[in-house]
């Protein structure tokens, strides 16, 4: 610690020193008095952040004069394309000061977030470690935006958990907690708290996660809510109860319908509901009563579909987006945030047929039951284009089994197949397809056969780290079931565990057997 001290103190002085109006020895060239610009705000200058006993004294030494060197080192970093630019900037004469530094770590984390290969070149490269140990020693005047972007830069660089420089860093995240922004440890939490986990760092994430929920009343928007519970809710109880209860029921004559707009969202973000949850779905339905048609059209959609994902819509909710007079402005819409409020259209729809049968209507027309061209239109991942390949080879002919099936409820199917009492497949286009738009096939089933759909989960459904499913996700399980479907559920975690094709084919025969034989229990 006293070490540490004195580092800080070394750092100060030496910048004070810098900052400091000094003589020009002769021969050397001094700027014009008309380019020296003095700043003498606070919030540009970083040493106005610098705790300790010295504070009082660096207030007074808040004077420095900019030079167009600066700036030209700041565009550099910002235009850089390929590693190698930020590199070379150690040896082109270039003075790196103050965020420098960090600032092209943090430009170099983004220009390799999808190359691990050269990330580990990077990490052998002696220029990288001379960039970090440069960090290290500025690291006191580093600015709080740029320090917890930079911890998060070095964790996704894949620096090893025993660097000094990578400790470094954590450690003066630690000593400025208590003066960070709620945003700033926000922002940690979402982006860092997985690698903390791995990286060693539990008592970091521990403190972390005690300065969110004393400071949860800080909390600004609905998308910090949504990453904290993400991100940090699985890991945190206490914190997730604050999430609930703050951000709710003690304040209800007060509570603005947009707040309760944005709670709602979150919730159905992450599948979650409140301890006190008939409490708070009462004044949910008693706030948005008639103000539900006052708000924006794509938000009543989000509102509804959240409610619809959560189990608590109810049928004048179902109505108000449904009559024609409200969705016809969304078909055919073009722009992805028109096709994604569509999209949940869908799902609002497939809600009131499957889940209401009470629900008289209206809904919307068999013609606009088509998903939008996006969710066929994917990049097809890893473990998609491996679980079809599986599915081909263990099905044997091609009419046996469809693939990415577009479904009239919104959801896109990974794989269908139908079995018979004898768990036998039976070929598809022969029987009819109510799920389908239009329906499809002519003969009905035969007694006692099953349909099964194929749903792959990947990493991004799951919450966090977790295994639970995204509030969506299980919005797809749900109606799936309720239209009668099997499921054979794919998640990434298991996939990943099977490495030869044989484990693979006896992994989706052992998921298939397991689906009937639960159906045959109930």
């Amino acid at each position: 610690m006293a070490a540490r001290l004195v580092r800080r103190c070394t750092c100060l002085l030496r910048e004070a020193a810098r900052l400091a109006p000094a003589v020009s020895p002769v021969g050397q060239l001094r700027l014009p008095q008309g380019t020296q610009k003095p700043l003498t705000s606070s919030a540009t200058s970083p040493s106005s952040r610098l705790p300790g006993l010295l504070s009082e004294f660096v207030e007074k030494e808040q004077v420095f004069t900019p030079y167009t060197g600066r700036q030209e080192v700041e565009q550099l970093i910002e235009k850089a394309t390929q590693p190698e630019e930020l590199l070379e900037l150690l040896g082109s004469g270039h003075c790196l000061q103050q965020n420098h530094a960090a600032l092209a770590l943090i430009q170099l984390s983004r220009l390799l977030s999808e190359k691990p290969k050269d990330k580990a070149a990077l990490i052998q490269d002696a220029r990288f470690w001379q960039l970090l140990h440069l960090v290290n020693s500025q690291i006191t005047v580093v600015w709080h935006g740029t320090l917890v972007k930079l911890l998060r830069s070095l964790y996704t660089l894949g620096l090893p958990a025993t660097s000094k420089d990578l400790r470094s860093v954590e450690q003066e995240v630690r000593w400025r907690m208590r003066r960070l922004k709620y945003k700033h440890l926000a922002f940690l939490a979402e982006s860092s708290a997985t690698y903390m986990q791995e990286q060693g760092s539990r008592e970091l994430l521990a403190e972390l996660l005690v300065h969110l929920e004393r400071r949860w009343a800080e909390i600004e928007d609905r998308r910090m809510v949504v990453a904290m519970m993400m991100k940090t809710g699985h890991l945190s109880e206490s914190l997730m109860n604050r999430l609930e209860d703050k951000h709710v029921l003690d304040r209800a004559q007060s509570i603005t319908l947009p707040h309760l707009c944005n709670m709602l969202l979150a919730f159905a973000r992450v599948n979650f509901r409140p301890e006190r949850e008939d409490p708070f779905f009462s004044l949910v339905h008693e706030k948005l009563g008639s103000e539900l048609v006052g708000l924006e059209p794509a938000l009543q959609v989000d509102v509804v579909w959240a409610l619809c994902v959560l189990q608590q819509v109810r049928e004048a909710e179902l109505q108000a987006v449904l009559r024609p007079e409200f969705h016809t402005q969304f078909l055919g819409g073009k722009s992805p945030k028109d096709q994604s409020t569509f999209q949940k259209l869908l799902h609002i729809n497939a809600t009131a047929q499957l889940e209401h049968p009470e629900y008289t209507g209206p809904l919307l027309p068999t013609s606009a039951l088509v998903p939008s061209p996006s969710a066929l239109e994917q990049k097809m991942t890893p473990l998609q284009k491996e679980l079809q390949e599986t599915l081909k080879g263990l099905l044997g002919s091609a009419d046996k089994g469809s693939f990415m099936v577009p479904t009239q409820y919104g959801w896109v199917l990974d794989a269908e197949v139908l079995l018979d009492t004898e768990s036998q497949l039976l070929p598809l286009r022969d029987f009819v397809a109510p799920h389908l738009t239009p329906p499809s096939g002519s003969q009905p089933l035969p007694p006692g056969a099953k349909r099964l759909a194929f749903l792959r989960w990947e990493f991004p459904n799951f919450n966090s780290r977790s295994k639970d499913l995204l509030g969506r996700f299980m919005l797809a399980r749900r109606h799936l079931l309720a239209a009668g479907f099997l499921l054979v559920d794919v998640p990434y975690y298991e996939w990943m565990e099977l490495k030869s094709e044989w484990q693979k084919s006896a992994y989706l025969k052992d998921k298939m057997r397991k689906a009937v034989a639960e159906e045959l229990a109930k």
